[in-house]
């Protein structure tokens, strides 16, 4: 009889195949469409299709329907998700394996500068601005702006971030992403379909990230309507910040003049 241990789990079947983990390790950069994994990949789109197909289907891997172009599907690589596979893996091996949590630290000398941009900087990335700031510990400098910017906050992204997190955003407006030109950054992230396909290019190379996330604040109905929206857009941007800081170590004025 077979027992549990030893029976593979399932994130070693799905990430043993070189295809099915060339992709996973394109999409922890960032969310790509199948039409951008089969140029990254260089393999045909109906291969990439199918193994999209069975690491969506195994938990791995999600999507969302674009908000630029609604033809179009961004997928993303669910980190948690991830994570809870390999752990339960590891321990499928032996019960000292496991995933620990290292604190991060920032050195003084290495302080990398992050940009977020969606359309409006009225919710999304201001929302990552915040939380990035907040996770960090001050050992980032991060700015945000929109590309369209909105007038004011959203009611919503003040009193998330307030109740969720206790940032408060105290005379804060939404930023023009011209105001911005000329400013070198380590990192540019877009959380906006269509912000993507406008954000200019900054030059010295930095390293682009796109987010595909639903703005939560394109719903119709009043503010307490669409809250429940800003709590879920705010998690989900908080996962992503948490697994980000890991690879932003890497960025920083140390490591450019390496």
């Amino acid at each position: 009889m077979t027992s549990a241990r030893h029976t593979v789990p399932s994130f070693v079947l799905l990430a043993a195949h070189p295809l099915r983990w060339r992709l996973l390790t394109e999409l922890s950069d960032g969310d790509y469409r199948v039409r951008e994994l089969v140029a990254r990949v260089g393999e045909p789109q109906n291969l990439v299709s199918y193994h999209l197909r069975l690491l969506r289907d195994g938990g791995l891997v999600t999507t969302t329907r674009s908000s630029h172009d609604g033809r179009d599907t961004y997928y993303h690589l669910d980190l948690d998700s991830a994570a809870q596979l390999l752990t339960t893996a590891g321990a499928a091996l032996h019960p000292a394996l496991h995933m620990a949590a290292t604190p991060l630290r920032f050195a003084p000398s290495v302080r990398p500068t992050v940009l977020f941009v969606c359309t409006g900087n009225s919710a999304r990335s201001v929302i990552a601005e915040s939380l990035l700031r907040l996770r960090a510990g001050g050992g980032i400098d991060v700015f945000s702006a929109g590309t369209r910017p909105k007038s004011a906050m959203h009611a919503n992204t003040v009193r998330v971030l307030r109740a969720e997190f206790g940032i408060d955003l105290i005379d804060r407006r939404p930023r023009r992403l011209d105001t911005l030109t000329g400013r070198r950054f380590d990192a540019v992230i877009t959380l906006c379909d269509k912000a993507r396909e406008s954000c200019p290019d900054f030059g010295d190379d930095p390293r682009w990230t796109h987010w595909s996330i639903p703005d939560p604040a394109a719903s119709s109905g009043s503010d307490d309507d669409s809250y429940p929206n800003f709590l879920a857009t705010a998690a989900e941007i908080d996962t992503r910040i948490r697994y980000l800081l890991p690879t932003l170590t890497d960025l920083g004025p140390t490591k450019r003049s390496a």
